[in-house]
């Protein structure tokens, strides 16, 4: 076992950079699964909506599995399913009758591993004891815009030497990621993560009109985010008639430049502007971006408004300073978190005391501590009612 949980935090990092990987190589391959298998546009959509819905269905069932299994087996097993979707990708729509089949198969594979590592990465980081919790929890979800930059910036890289008619090479270079990333999660230390208080059941948050609201916010920025940064590489090539090497760069990999520098610089901004603010501010930018994108006779004005909806969309996932964490917003896309985590928030202690010993001095603060001055204090008046009642009948006698 590797001694120090920083080998850990590293390792899930990496685990982010392989969803960026799951999420956004197939995107790049769009015209060229066109021009091979026959696909259409309504196709394409289809592969779209079975990766995320199947990464949604894992998140829906992953607290089960994780509590049987434990966070290093299935943790292990993501990586596994996520290198066996991407080497498929590249042999499975060649071997079956049905080239789409085939495909549906491969992002079954990796959506499954995507879905585990989104839902287990994020509690191993905040059960670690670093020393700046805080900034090892913004560099670990800023690595999913820096993974997909990597992704789209080696692969056309790689397009434009190679040949993009060797893509199925590249998906199995892709996968050595997640075999290396699988057996280092076999060394690191995992931290105790422990369950703290229940969150609220599933019909109580869909009785709350502010869950109900950033939900709708959420789902609309995993919407206006998707479908750009999905659909930006086929746009610019089939639709603003620009290289693909030009439209894969000014495309997505700046939308994914722009998205991860949004989220540095609202965190720098977190405490002096309001989120209501910054969430209108960002709604209104992203429908700008989307408009100019669509309507822009000039095609290099149109990826450039696709890079900046990049800037745009990331702030929707809402402020994570000090100052807005009693927004009503931030509770509920807390609730939204602990809905898809079936009613459990996965939480630890800071620093070097262990979490049950603080839990421990919290209830006994909270409970314990009043309960015995409500006794004492009932105790002294007893006595003073016995004392009281022994002077009044030595008066009498």
């Amino acid at each position: 076992m590797l001694g120090r949980y920083r080998h850990t935090v590293f390792c899930s990092y990496t685990g982010y950079f392989v969803q960026a990987i799951i999420n956004n190589f197939a995107p790049l391959l769009f015209l060229t699964f066109r021009q091979t298998f026959g696909f259409s546009y309504r196709q394409l959509s289809v592969l779209i909506l079975f990766n995320f819905l199947f990464q949604l269905c894992v998140d829906a069932l992953s607290a089960v599995v994780i509590h049987r299994l434990g966070y290093r087996r299935c943790l292990v097993a993501a990586h596994v399913l996520a290198a066996v979707g991407l080497v498929s990708l590249g042999h499975l729509p060649f071997l079956l009758p049905n080239a789409f089949a085939g495909v549906i198969v491969s992002i079954f594979l990796y959506a499954v591993g995507s879905g585990l590592i989104e839902v287990i990465v994020s509690p191993l980081v905040e059960a670690c004891p670093t020393k700046n919790k805080a900034a090892s929890m913004s560099l670990l979800h800023s690595f999913y815009c820096w993974g997909q930059v990597s992704v789209v910036l080696l692969s056309t890289v790689f397009f434009s030497t190679v040949g993009i008619m060797h893509w199925r090479l590249l998906s199995n270079l892709w996968a050595i990621i997640p075999v290396c990333n699988a057996v280092y999660a076999c060394l690191v230390p995992i931290p105790p993560v422990l369950d703290e208080a229940p969150g609220d059941p599933v019909r109580v948050l869909f009785r709350k009109p502010t869950f109900l609201l950033c939900a709708l916010v959420m789902l609309c920025a995993g919407a206006s985010e998707l479908a750009m940064s999905q659909w930006a590489s086929a746009f610019a090539e089939s639709g603003l008639g620009v290289s693909k090497t030009t439209g894969d760069l000014l495309g997505p990999c700046a939308f994914a430049v722009l998205m991860g520098i949004a989220r540095v610089f609202y965190a720098a901004i977190s405490k002096k502007v309001p989120l209501p603010a910054a969430l209108g501010a960002s709604a209104a930018l992203c429908a700008v971006c989307y408009a100019v994108s669509s309507l822009s006779p000039w095609p290099l004005v149109s990826l450039l408004s696709c890079a900046v909806c990049g800037f745009s969309v990331d702030v929707f996932a809402g402020g994570k300073g000090d100052s807005d964490r009693r927004h009503p917003a931030v509770c509920a896309a807390g609730s939204v978190r602990r809905l898809r985590l079936r009613g459990r928030a996965v939480r630890r202690g800071t620093g070097d005391e262990p979490f049950w010993r603080q839990f421990a001095k919290r209830t006994a603060r909270r409970h314990a501590v009043p309960a015995c001055a409500g006794f004492r204090d009932a105790r002294s008046e007893k006595v003073d009612r016995i004392e009281l009642l022994a002077v009044s009948s030595q008066q009498s006698a």
